[in-house]
């Protein structure tokens, strides 16, 4: 009897704040998806209303049920009341990768909405799969791919991607977008409260709502208000259609779901610490599932853990926000509420949502990073900008009517004649198409480098260039398609580099010395 009044309720007062912090998150990377691909790609409302974001919501849903039953059951096991389900919902970092590392580049690609879909949603089952798999190799993952490396990666991500089109989205409506971008930012980067801890970000959203209405900015519109239910056996069928399609970018879709895992166990982690002991090996399984069921429902995002578990038990949020969150995610996607709101809602309100998650990326890069691996964590937020160059400078020459190739190098870009005429330009383009072609891996690579000549274990960096050979004698890296390439300029390129590296090593100790106390700052 004592141990049934233990148990956490299913609601409580605290959880009205985690199902703002849930919902609210959740809806602007919503709106940033509907944004992206009716807005630029101009995808039929029928794709875009009528299977993604059903899909999406119906993987929020299984996930905020989950998490709120496993939140239920430790209660029970532990016999206390003060349990806080994990916080889950949207990956932003692979959200932006889906969008502009995979589904642009498909789009542009193939000249298909459908078609295109399809392979979104091929990649994300298989990144569901990957995260599922997470399950099993993460923790060996986790021990032996450095920090700096992959939080690097995904920094460079973050700020190319999303910080700057988040300033870009400010300044494009500068009387809507300032105020709300200084709003936003006393709260997320000052600290600041209104009365009755309102958080600045909340109002941010809810009066740039309010606030570009009145500017007539925005409008009500509840025309798009419907029925919307996937259809599972479609979207298994056109799952099956886009696996062929997709399989050149696994090489972004992999990497990208790597760091999604990992992003999960550290955030799992986070909430052991904070007093909750959930399993790490269950929640990343329960994020590979709703990722891949939400795939055969039409999804092309992944779900994940995030992080704020510490501040939603400090909030004394219990298991209800995550429950409740779930549901009304799921039925709002189900019925097509999110049509009005991406009429209602301002640009700048996205805008500044990722602006704010992306310079948290990088802050948190270093942050979590020893301070001798700054230089690894900067080296690996380049490759990611090839990506944003690539994509900025073929729309524009496109536009001459120049089309891309595949060139004898193995990279998609343009021919010498073309290519001179750019440069000339002054336009950075040399190597970009190189370094594009899986920058998610090349940046990974050159951040782990890094890291292993910091550490002087350059045994470790000939290791890491062998990897690299092979990936790119295999496609994986610095190529537009997969496929055998043993003369792989790049693949050369590593296997010197390792060879090199071999030979330094062995004279570590005679006449290649390095000092363990050096400081290159």
């Amino acid at each position: 009897m004592n141990k049934q009044k233990t148990l956490v309720p299913w609601f409580q007062r605290g959880d009205i704040g985690g199902m703002t912090y849930s919902i609210m998150n959740n809806v602007v990377n919503y709106l940033i998806v509907i944004a992206t691909l009716s807005g630029v790609l101009k995808w039929p409302d029928r794709i875009v209303y009528g299977n993604v974001i059903p899909g999406m919501s119906l993987g929020l849903m299984f996930g905020g049920i989950y998490y709120a039953w496993m939140g239920r059951r430790l209660s029970k096991k532990e016999g206390r009341a003060d349990v806080t389900a994990l916080p889950s919902g949207v990956s932003t970092p692979a959200m932006f990768v889906m969008l502009y590392g995979v589904i642009m580049p498909l789009h542009y690609a193939l000249d298909d909405p459908e078609l295109t879909w399809s392979a979104a949603v091929a990649a994300c089952f298989i990144g569901g799969l990957v995260e599922f798999l997470g399950g099993f190799i993460g923790p060996w993952m986790k021990k032996n791919l450095p920090r700096a490396a992959l939080l690097g990666t995904v920094a460079g991500i973050g700020f190319i991607w999303m910080a700057t089109q988040g300033v870009f989205d400010v300044y494009s409506d500068p009387v809507v977008g300032l105020p709300i971008l200084f709003i936003a930012l006393t709260g997320v980067f000052g600290g600041y409260l209104f009365p009755k801890k309102i958080p600045p970000l909340v109002v941010a959203i809810v009066g740039g709502i309010i606030y570009a209405l009145c500017l007539g900015r925005t409008n009500v519109d509840f025309s798009g208000v419907g029925f919307y239910v996937p259809n599972p056996v479609g979207g298994i069928q056109h799952l099956i259609n886009g696996m062929a399609v997709v399989a050149p970018y696994l090489t972004i879709i992999i990497p990208v779901n790597i760091y999604n895992f990992i992003e999960t166990m550290d955030n799992v982690e986070g909430a052991n610490a904070a007093g909750d002991d959930y399993s790490v090996r269950e929640a990343q399984f329960a994020d590979g599932i709703c990722t891949m069921l939400s795939a055969i429902l039409g999804g092309v995002i992944p779900n994940t853990v995030w992080l704020g578990h510490a501040g939603l038990k400090k909030s004394q949020a219990g298991i209800g926000y995550s429950l409740v969150s779930g549901i009304v995610l799921g039925l709002a996607g189900i019925f097509g509420l999110f049509t009005f709101l991406n009429n209602m809602v301002p640009a700048a309100v996205c805008a500044v949502t990722f602006l704010w998650c992306a310079v948290v990326m990088v802050a948190q890069a270093f942050k979590e990073c020893p301070l001798k691996h700054y230089a690894a964590i900067g080296i690996a937020m380049v490759p990611p900008v090839a990506d944003y160059l690539y994509s900025q400078i073929t729309g524009a020459v496109g536009l001459a009517g120049y089309t891309t190739e595949v060139l004898a190098d193995g990279t998609s870009g343009y021919n010498a004649e073309v290519t001179k005429m750019i440069t000339d330009a002054g336009v950075m383009w040399r190597g970009v198409p190189g370094v594009k072609a899986g920058a998610v891996i090349t940046g990974i690579l050159l951040g782990t480098i890094t890291v292993y000549i910091i550490e002087k274990q350059l045994v470790k960096v000939g290791v890491i260039c062998l990897v690299g050979c092979l990936l790119s004698a295999f496609g994986f890296i610095h190529s537009a398609q997969l496929g055998f390439q043993p003369d792989s300029p790049f693949a050369i390129g590593y296997l010197i580099v390792a060879v090199l590296a071999f030979l330094l090593h062995l004279g570590r100790n005679t006449w290649f010395k390095g000092p363990d106390d050096f400081e290159y700052v």
